[in-house]
């Protein structure tokens, strides 16, 4: 078969479809997708909420708890321990398909009846409430896509960490702060991807370093100050002169070291121990084309986000992973699934499901909401496994002969994500705002929703101008104030675990609430992930990277990078 070019019904580009691409669809039973790859990610983030949070009551033990749904959400919405109990019966809600109206149509409807996980949290984690799309964890505290991790807080996209405060993109760290993009680092402060490196502060694109300071490029190398090699004596006596447990001093090396790094060309792109792929931040992995943020994944395509393997033969699933197969266009999908199509946050032991969100376990699901196990459903009712087959196939036939037109008159037949409008969310409630940001306006006039975000009134009893500069001085009542963020307003407390964690390593208390610190270095990670062309300043040839001239004056391919700095 040849590759074809369609045009997007969304944004009405032309977009290829390799043949390669016509063998995965028909290996799954698909037809080809009419939404080009940029908005395909787009719809699906649409219905990832990650960071909005509020205070609401669980709809079925009436106490309250912190919800990624407004209290004033047009959904049941129940608190994580009474959606994952036995105390209510999803299949109460089970209703007979109508083949007079669109599919879609009436699983909005099915949505908003059937009770909704209020934070995608699972019941294996202890001591962990304020977290969202997590799970395994054990003390943390605000910590968003993370798994396994404990004695932790204010983080995005951690998998097996151990107390990291302030961090994002970390693998089995240990005793972190401030870092993006790390790999097996202990009591280090300050990183962008650097791996393998311990007592160290400030290192970008480094590996298998040991007391090293305000680096960059640098591989197996000791007591190396800006990139100037010392002697023992003279590192600690140089980093002596620099105590970082000052607020002033901390921020005032940080802005140095930034100029320091450009200096030196970062890598260019993160294709590790991987063949045949392209994308970034790609590890361990064969045959992965267009993914991002993937490990341990192999034959695929428009992955993002499922950092935990193995992952193969799937397409277009945007988060999650982790023993995943057969899937396609999904959002939130993984933990042991295969044959999991059009679906969102669904998984864990799930097999061959259809159009569902919040399916979790069990097989053979079309069209459901909130089914925890079971086989052969359908729109949450049961059928023999005969009457499923049968039932399912005309419906398929039915959406295609009488498709859903959503308020843009975009049509939707069977192999087609959800609509955006049938997310959860507003616009700038998802993940969605990060990569594809739109404001109000434009939100609106492309009929999205939007949600008005209001600073809760608190009562700030100490300014940041009034926080003790240096962390020696930070009283233990320091975590009874309420101290107004420097960037939002917005009132924030310091939480006794991250008190200690901030003198044990020794770093001054923040300005800024953890939701504005967590933003700066999501805005960071969503800027690595677009791939912009550069030409190598030492070879002269073109190619493709995150960093744009204004964050690096000076690039070069990998080839010319590796050869320079390996």
């Amino acid at each position: 078969m040849n590759a074809e070019t369609k045009n997007c019904q969304n944004c009405k580009q032309n977009f290829v479809i390799e043949p390669e691409d016509f063998e995965f669809y028909a290996k799954i039973k698909v037809p080809p997708p009419t939404f080009c790859p940029s908005c395909r990610f787009q719809r699906r983030l649409s219905f990832l909420n990650v960071f909005s949070l509020y205070k609401r009551p669980c709809d079925l033990c009436k106490k309250d708890f912190v919800a990624m749904y407004a209290a004033d959400s047009l959904y049941t919405v129940y608190c994580p321990k009474c959606w994952w109990s036995d105390g209510w019966d999803p299949y109460k809600y089970g209703r007979d398909y109508d083949f007079s109206r669109p599919f879609f149509e009436q699983f909005k409807e099915l949505w908003r009846d059937v009770p909704l996980l209020g934070a995608s949290l699972d019941l294996e984690s202890t001591n962990s409430p304020y977290n969202n799309h997590a799970g395994h964890l054990k003390n943390t505290y605000l910590l968003f896509h993370a798994d396994y991790t404990e004695d932790s807080a204010y983080g995005f996209y951690h998998v097996q960490n151990k107390s990291v405060f302030d961090c994002s993109s970390l693998m089995l760290c240990e005793n972190c702060y401030d870092c993006k993009n790390a790999f097996k680092d202990n009591r280090c402060i300050g990183f962008d991807n650097s791996i393998e490196s311990l007592d160290s502060v400030f290192l970008r694109d480094s590996r298998n370093c040991q007391h090293c300071f305000a680096s960059a490029n640098l591989r197996n190398k000791k007591y190396v100050f800006f990139n100037e090699q010392l002697t023992r004596e003279e590192y600690f006596k140089r980093i002596g002169a620099l105590d970082i447990g000052s607020y002033k001093v901390y921020q005032e090396v940080k802005a140095r070291v930034r100029k320091h790094w450009k200096k030196y060309p970062p890598r260019p792109q993160y294709v590790d121990y991987s063949i045949n792929s392209t994308g970034n931040y790609i590890f361990n992995s064969k045959n992965c084309k267009e993914c991002y943020e993937v490990n341990e994944a192999e034959d695929s395509k428009y992955l993002a986000l499922c950092g935990k393997g193995p992952n193969r033969d799937s397409y277009d699933v945007s988060s999650w992973g982790y023993n995943m197969s057969l899937c396609y266009e999904g959002c939130n999908v993984g933990e042991n699934v295969s044959g999991v199509r059009f679906s969102e946050e669904s998984g864990i032991n799930l097999f061959d499901a259809e159009y569902c969100k919040l399916s979790m376990g069990g097989s053979h699901h079309f069209g459901c909401v909130s089914i925890k196990k079971g086989e052969y459903v359908i729109f949450n009712k049961k059928y023999s496994e005969k009457d499923f087959y049968e039932f399912r196939q005309r419906i398929v036939a039915h959406m295609q002969k009488m498709p859903y037109r959503d308020v843009s008159g975009i049509e939707y037949k069977y192999g087609e994500f959800f609509p955006l409008e049938l997310s959860s969310f507003a616009y700038n409630e998802t993940l969605a705002r990060y990569f594809f940001p739109l404001s109000k306006e434009e939100a609106l006039s492309k009929r999205y929703r939007w949600r008005d975000h209001e600073i809760p009134e608190q009562e700030i009893t100490k300014s940041t101008d009034d926080v003790p500069d240096h962390i020696k001085d930070a009283p233990d009542s320091i975590v009874e104030e309420v101290i107004g963020c420097k960037t939002c307003g917005r009132g924030f407390r310091i939480i006794p675990m991250e008190l200690a964690f901030l003198r044990r390593l020794n770093v001054p208390i923040p300005r800024e609430c953890p939701f504005c610190r967590i933003d700066e270095k999501v805005q960071k990670w969503v800027k690595q992930l677009r791939l912009v062309s550069r030409t190598c300043d030492k070879c002269a040839i073109d190619f493709k990277t995150s960093f744009i001239k204004e964050d690096a004056p000076i690039i070069y391919c990998i080839k010319c990078y590796n050869a320079e700095v390996a």
